[in-house]
């Protein structure tokens, strides 16, 4: 009997878009109607189409069982899903997402470092990924050389760390010197640390921090077969590799360093029409007849 199969997605760029990111490039008039998805300090700041928005909620339904075997109300059955969320995000900033449907049974927040089971963090977990670290450099020492290789940048806007797990620059992307980023990456590499550029974020990771290993444990936990994964950067990069298909935008790391895999799709769309291509994409793996059907 097959099973149901798990569906990772990261967020940021892949899922919801920030309005700098929307990529709307068609008349005013053409645009599509967006919902917003996450407001931090009072104002809005992530946002979906209302078709993404829509379908999600569909998939979302058929991950809880409640969809009545019913898929966009053309009669087929559904197949149901386990649906999760993956995110570089801290906790507390993905917990400001709203995404349709509800909160997720599972979600990974910070590349892997936990693993939210109804909302909470799994303590098994984060011990497994504590232990991980022992084999990367220290975060203080990152953390230090962070400091010292961008003291004096006017192009260094904030400097945080996440979740005691990894650390990340704020940048004004038009001022960042433009072998920064590949000469951080070349000092991190042999301390077992990833570099990614994000919008934005510079992220300093652990090598031994990746979603894939959190959505591989999913996997395990709730026997979903087989896997789909979508993501924009190279923090995704594991992920997507792991999967048994998937898709990327036209945008972002994955997109602008000519990556490929065979077993993955490069979608042409870009922006905001990604998110919902991706969306579509999705929804059309939960659809057709339920297993024992």
């Amino acid at each position: 009997m097959p099973g149901l199969p798990l569906i990772a997605s990261d967020l940021d760029r892949t899922l919801i878009y920030s309005a700098a990111a929307l990529g709307l490039d068609v008349p005013d008039g053409e645009a599509p109607r967006l919902l917003c998805v996450e407001v931090y300090e009072g104002r809005p700041l992530s946002y979906m189409t209302e078709t993404a928005a829509r379908l999600l909620a569909e998939i979302r339904a058929r991950d809880r069982g409640e969809d009545g075997g019913q898929s966009e109300g053309n009669g087929e059955s559904g197949s149901g899903c386990v649906f999760v969320p993956v995110t570089t995000r801290t906790r507390a900033q993905y917990e400001r997402v709203r995404l349709p449907g509800g909160r997720a049974r599972y979600a990974v927040c910070a590349n892997g470092g936990h693993l939210l089971v109804d909302g909470e963090p799994d303590p098994e977990w984060h011990e497994h990924v504590r232990r991980g670290l022992a084999d990367c450099a220290p975060l203080d020492e990152v953390r230090v050389h962070l400091r010292a290789v961008s003291a004096g940048g006017d192009w260094v806007l904030r400097q945080r760390v996440a979740d005691e797990l990894f650390a990340y620059l704020v940048v004004d992307r038009e001022r960042l010197p433009q072998t920064w980023v590949k000469e951080l990456a070349a000092w991190a590499e042999p301390r077992g640390w990833t570099v990614s550029l994000q919008g934005r974020k510079i992220y300093a990771v652990p090598g031994s921090l990746t979603k894939s290993a959190a959505v591989a444990e999913v996997a395990r936990r709730t026997g979903a077969t087989p896997t789909l994964a979508a993501g924009d950067s190279l923090l995704d990069a594991d992920m997507l590799l792991a999967a048994d298909g998937g898709w990327f935008p036209g945008h972002g790391e994955l997109a602008d360093g000519g990556w490929s895999a065979p077993h993955l799709t490069a979608l042409a769309e870009r922006g905001v029409a990604a998110g919902e291509r991706i969306v579509r994409e999705m929804h059309g793996t939960t659809t057709g007849p339920r297993p024992g059907r």
